[in-house]
């Protein structure tokens, strides 16, 4: 027995010492009689895990309460999978805030110049406030577009600082007491606390990891939380269709939600480097009107033919970094459209139609600068003196739904193709019509003869073959038809191309580019209708229609043959979700697979650095280098969107490796711009890394199968032995990439 008693590992475990010490000492009081009655059980421990090995953590507030000025709130912690987390202290990065839903009303001179007390509705502002003067460490030299001045801005307290505050209730429940008192709040900024006002509390916890986030929204005249004032207005899901949920992550990370940002971003609120506002009103759709963003100035040097001249939004950041959203592309087109953002309807939030409340100009200025017109007061800057329902000019509302007119009524015309088939020269010929929102036949006259409608065969391959026809000839105007003045239809003839000597079978596609000429609105109330095309001047907006793909038989279009269909490689409504409804040109969808072939030619790109230089035009090039789709390496470094995440476009299919063998991609050489033929699955890749293609990358490929130097598509059909596929799953290809 001695020796499998030596044999346990008593360093191991103090507690195995006191267990083994209790054993002894029972056996012996076990000879010395009774040792009366047994004492209470020990209270359970809490069951949790410990906040400094927790994989996840969820912040929850579960009350909140305000007495003699004080907030006190209360909260628990818990991971993913509702298990309670333990062991928070003060002294984790852990900030609170809190603000004050007010009602706010504002004195400015009416159109007349008369004072007059405008309503602003409901405004979050924060209690805690500093007043800040701008580092001189911070402020660039030589940076335009900023003005260094004193700036308010809101902030959150630190838990650390008070001994008193945070309470551990040991069971994954906390408890925290505010050190900023809220019943008198003079200065910087003098926030009057009133109790029927809704009230929010804010949390933020840093980790190593990650971050947690969580707001607490109440009344404290009667403590409920139910059926009180809200400024709900947009949902962060809204912003996740052009944003990855990674890339919001502000402030070092720690700030990752929508009611956190707008309850320290307030109208109080400036970057005092920059000396820009940072309400977050402002702060949204300045950032947004990025690179289009400009200021009337006529005298300026730089201004347009319109007397414009850029008006970038830039802050300045932590450590004198900045941000110059002058170089955003907004990819929502047309920018008119508020819905982009301002989604209403079911499920939407609870004031998301305060879009059109005409309460405040913050939205107003920030997209169209203080004087977006001559005839524009830069002294008064109260927009709903005249731009309101009824008034003076058209209220926002108005505006941007007259834009937004023609292309949603266009949404709702489609182009009919008949009499499909070839002439006595054998040549492919359709009819085209146009039908209105009605169903009938359009006019000439409202029709842009100058749009195209485009032909191509092979619609159903992943991949068609470019070479066998010319882009410029598979495409024609309007103008080039004949114009049959009785049916408004065109017959079109497409003389300068052969149809292919294998057609019969083949899928074919007829899409439209058409456009349909608009007036623009002006002054008043104008009703924006269909145009005749000559106006000048005019609008000229596509229809929206889906191509139209049908098989071809010996003696034309077999239409009781269902076509076959492309494989969806990209899903189209995400392309619209970030673009809306203008892409690139021929805004019809995402087609772009017709004209952009993988063996396209090359074009010329040459630049200072690599004058002899060409790039490919291949869909998945041109996507993938898209100027704001890559901002990895390039673009204007904001990060709020990563390209690398694959499903930001991709279909849950569209991602697979040695799929398509028998594909080649036709790239030029960087430096020398001669033609450069690769593998299938190695041109995909260099869509995105021929710039940045290393030695040993450039290795691995080529050991692998892949073939980077290519003379000709033949040379690499018989060369390619590509085994990418056998280690880079779609699964372990998008992890790779951020998914």
């Amino acid at each position: 027995m001695m020796k499998k008693f030596n044999s346990f590992n008593l360093k191991k475990s103090a507690a195995a010492k006191a267990v083994l010490s209790a054993g002894i000492l029972s056996l012996a009081l076990a000879g010395c009689g009774s040792d009366g009655s047994d004492g209470e059980d020990g209270k359970p421990g809490p069951i949790g895990v410990n906040i400094d090995s927790a994989k996840s953590v969820n912040a929850i507030f579960t009350n909140a309460a305000v007495e003699a000025g004080i907030v006190t709130v209360d909260f628990t912690l818990e991971n993913d999978n509702g298990v309670a987390v333990l062991g928070l202290t003060k002294d984790h990065d852990l900030r609170f805030g809190i603000a004050q839903l007010a009602h706010v009303t504002e004195t400015m001179n009416d159109k007349d110049g008369v004072p007059t007390e405008y309503d602003r509705g409901y405004q979050w502002q924060a209690y805690i406030n500093a007043e800040k003067s701008p580092n001189p460490d911070w402020v660039p030299e030589g940076e335009s577009d900023i003005n260094p001045t004193n700036q308010f801005q809101a902030n959150v307290e630190k838990a650390s600082d008070c001994e008193t505050c945070f309470v551990d209730n040991n069971d994954g429940t906390y408890t925290y007491s505010f050190q900023q008192n809220i019943g008198n709040v003079t200065t910087p900024v003098e926030v009057i606390y009133n109790a029927d006002y809704t009230q929010r509390a804010t949390l933020e916890l840093e980790l190593p990891s990650f971050a947690a986030n969580a707001n607490y929204d109440w009344q404290p005249s009667t403590g409920t939380t139910d059926g009180i004032q809200t400024r709900e207005v947009v949902s962060i899901e809204t912003c996740y269709t052009c944003h990855q949920p990674d890339s919001l992550e502000f402030h070092g990370g720690r700030r990752i939600n929508l009611e956190n940002c707008v309850s320290c971003h307030t109208a109080t609120s400036g970057d005092p480097e920059s000396g820009n506002s940072v309400d977050f009103t402002y702060m949204i759709h300045a950032i947004h009107k990025g690179n289009s963003r400009t200021t009337y100035s006529p005298d300026s040097p730089d201004a347009d033919e319109n007397g414009n001249i850029p008006a970038p939004y830039k802050v300045i950041g932590y450590g004198g970094g900045v941000h110059d959203y002058g170089k955003v592309m907004f990819p929502q087109g047309p920018a008119a459209d508020c819905t982009s953002c301002h989604v209403t309807g079911e499920n939407a939030p609870v004031n998301a139609d305060l879009f059109e409340a005409n309460q405040s100009n913050q939205a107003c200025i920030a997209c169209h600068t203080t004087m977006p017109k001559a005839y524009h007061d830069p002294s008064n800057e109260n927009c709903m003196s005249c731009h309101i329902e009824e008034g003076y000019a058209r209220s926002a509302k108005e505006a941007h739904g007259d834009i937004m007119k023609a292309y949603n009524e266009t949404q709702e015309m489609s182009v009919q193709f008949s009499e499909i088939g070839v002439d006595s020269d054998g040549k492919f010929t359709t009819t085209v019509q146009v039908l209105g929102t009605d169903g009938l036949p359009l006019a000439a006259e409202f029709v842009d003869t100058g749009s195209r409608i485009v032909m191509a065969w092979d619609s159903d391959k992943d991949f068609p073959s470019y070479s066998e026809a010319s882009y410029s000839k598979r495409r024609m105007k309007l103008s080039e038809g004949i114009y049959d003045a009785a049916a408004n239809a065109w017959v079109m003839t497409y003389a300068g191309i052969d149809l292919p000597a294998d057609a019969s079978g083949k899928t074919f596609e007829l899409w439209s580019a058409l456009k349909i000429c608009y007036n623009n609105g002006g002054y008043g109330r104008p009703v924006v209708e269909m145009t005749d095309c000559t106006t000048e001047g005019v609008r000229k907006v596509e229809v929206k229609d889906e191509p139209f793909h049908f098989i071809w038989s010996d003696t034309g279009a077999d239409l009781d043959t269902a076509p076959m269909a492309r494989r969806d490689i990209i899903d189209q409504t995400k392309c619209a979700g970030c673009h809306n409804q203008e892409i690139y040109h021929y805004n019809n969808g995402v087609n772009c697979q017709t004209c952009h072939t993988s063996d396209k030619t090359t074009k010329s790109n040459a630049s200072e650095q690599y004058p002899n230089a060409k790039k490919p035009t291949s869909f998945a090039y041109k996507a993938h280098e898209a100027e704001g789709h890559y901002l990895k390496y390039a673009g204007v470094g904001s990060s709020t969107v990563i390209k690398t995440d694959c499903m930001t476009c991709h279909t849950d299919d569209g991602i697979q490796l040695g799929r398509a063998p028998e594909r080649t991609w036709r790239y030029g050489d960087m430096l020398t711009g001669e033609d450069m033929w690769v593998s299938s699955d190695a041109g995909s890749c260099m869509s995105c890394h021929q710039k940045y293609l290393s030695d040993s990358g450039k290795s691995h490929i080529e050991t692998n199968g892949g073939i980077l130097d290519g003379i000709s598509a033949e040379d690499v059909q018989n060369r390619a032995k590509e085994t990418c596929s056998t280690c880079h799953s779609p699964e372990k290809l998008m992890e790779l990439h951020g998914n």
